[in-house]
């Protein structure tokens, strides 16, 4: 039961039961067939019961991956003994891998943990790896289980990318050197170079020539709060063309963790465990353009974007910013539908939402086969309308920019890229209060309340009954809306609301053109 609950899947023969005697922290062991009974309950406190793994004091098995090295097989298992130490582990590895062991001190051994993100610390070459194991085992089995070790080149002939968010918008380039250097306490750019920079959403990239810069900058910028805001901060693994073999076309997996009622969480620790953990990226943690810069060189790479619809139409629009520097102009994106309509991902034929139930073995096969097909996407541009300017006896000043605000239509104009569809009036109302004010809370800061998708319908249904009957804020939209198509008007009947289709569904279960052809 204890196995099944912190997901490890080993053998049960491998594990035995303690617990603790006293505030020392001294722990017995728990008897079989019925262990459970043996339990002491201190007084006033509840009882310490440990998970431990049977370790053999003279040996173990380690698993140790290739990473980013061109080899031939994903990991080897070693055997590891009292007297194996960290660069003997490295040289073995290479052995395994057809490399040249006597080229061991040209590598590092990386302890890499996939629990509450992706950690990494480099080993020390002299230290005892397997008491290095053990003590992993003893500190968290469940941790132990989500850790791996890598091997990697010392020497990185790249630079070193940190990306930063959470940065004010659309400023300039020099702002966001200002900015940074005040954060970092620097008189002098203590980076090689910023960019490229996503006005857009207040987010760039810096790089260093070495990690120790790299590491001291984020330790600085981590901690940093700009306008109120904390700040975004994070390593950037380095992924070059020249670590993938030429048939190779790797995944790039986007996670929105909050997504079905965090769903997403799940699923991202499963992603890092089949998959190598830089390959999964928390969209909820700079963006989708995190995983995109990290994927810049790769010459031909597939996306697969897990969330809602809404998750999907983020991911596509970033990618429209970060092509532009991208060696993959157009990557093939699938989806991992946690949303509650998910009506992309229907008509795409991803499903209607992920239970929970799939194994993501399969997910990732379903990729791997899936058919590329191109989809339609729109741009919506609103322009402000001009309104007279009234005579004021104001400044000079204040005049002339009012005036220039005026004439110039880029500031009266905004754009926004449509997927699905496009509402105006009661669906875009409906679909607002749906996430601000559902149970007095706002959705995007309590996902695990929406976690059914038959409770987020229902509740669609309620409030689209209230607005349509009661407040009718919409009422009189057939008034204010004048519609035209290929340059006629059209009249148009009493309606509340005006929707603009790109898919074939609408809602999840409306599907117009089955019934009516236009």
């Amino acid at each position: 039961m204890a196995l099944r609950r912190f997901h490890i899947s080993d053998n049960p023969d491998c594990y035995y039961i303690t617990q603790v005697l006293n505030d020392n922290g001294e722990e017995e062991l728990l008897e079989d067939p019925l262990p459970l009974r043996n339990v002491r309950r201190p007084e006033g406190r509840r009882a310490q019961i440990f998970l431990r793994y049977k370790d053999d004091p003279e040996k173990t098995v380690v698993k140790l991956y290739g990473g980013w090295l061109r080899v031939p097989v994903t990991f080897c298992s070693l055997l590891v003994t009292k007297e194996t130490l960290v660069q003997d582990a490295v040289a073995e590895a290479l052995d395994h891998f057809g490399l040249d062991r006597n080229s061991a001190n040209r590598y590092n051994l990386i302890e890499v943990s996939l629990d509450r993100g992706v950690a990494e610390r480099t080993a020390n070459s002299q230290e005892n790896m397997l008491q290095l194991v053990r003590n992993l085992r003893k500190d968290s089995l469940r941790r132990y289980h989500v850790v791996r070790f890598y091997l990697q080149e010392k020497d990185d002939p790249h630079e070193h990318a940190v990306f930063v968010a959470n940065l004010p918008l659309s400023l300039a380039q020099r702002q966001y050197e200002r900015i940074l250097l005040r954060l970092l306490g620097a008189k002098e750019k203590p980076f090689t170079a910023i960019g490229p920079i996503y006005f857009e959403y207040g987010s760039l990239v810096i790089t260093f020539n070495t990690a120790k810069a790299a590491t001291s900058a984020v330790q600085r910028l981590q901690n940093a709060v700009y306008e109120e805001k904390k700040l975004i901060v994070l390593c950037l693994p380095n992924v070059q063309p020249h670590m993938l073999s030429p048939d190779c076309e790797p995944l790039l997996v986007l996670v929105n963790v909050k997504s079905g009622g965090c769903q997403g969480s799940e699923l991202i620790k499963a992603f890092r465990r089949l998959l190598n953990p830089f390959q999964v990226f928390d969209v909820l943690k700079g963006g989708p353009l995190v995983g995109l810069y990290v994927f810049r060189n790769v010459p031909k790479y597939k996306i697969l974007a897990c969330g809602g619809d809404g998750t999907i139409g983020w991911v596509l629009q970033c990618l429209d910013i970060a092509k532009q520097d991208a060696a993959c102009f157009s990557p093939p994106c699938g989806i991992v539908p946690l949303g509650t309509g998910n009506d992309l991902a229907r008509v795409l034929r991803w499903g209607g939402g992920y239970s929970g139930e799939e194994n993501p073995i399969d997910i990732l096969r379903d990729v791997i086969e899936a058919e590329e097909i191109r989809l339609d996407r729109w741009a919506v541009v609103f322009h402000e309308e001009e309104r007279t300017q009234p005579s004021t006896t104001s400044s000079v000043e204040s005049s002339t920019d009012a005036g220039q605000m005026m004439n110039n239509p880029e500031d009266q104009t905004s754009m926004i890229i449509m997927n699905n569809y496009f509402g105006i009036g009661i669906d875009a109302d409906v679909c607002l209060q749906f996430h601000n004010k559902v149970r007095t809370l706002p959705r995007d800061a309590n996902p695990e309340k929406f976690s059914s998708r038959l409770f987020n319908k229902t509740q669609y249904v309620k409030i689209g009954l209230q607005k349509a009957f009661f407040e009718r804020a919409c009422k009189d939209l057939w008034k204010r809306v004048e519609l035209e198509v290929d340059g006629k008007i059209i009249e148009l009947p009493c309606i509340e609301g005006i929707i603009v289709l790109n898919l074939l569904r609408y809602r999840t279960f409306l599907q117009f053109f089955s019934v009516f052809f236009f």
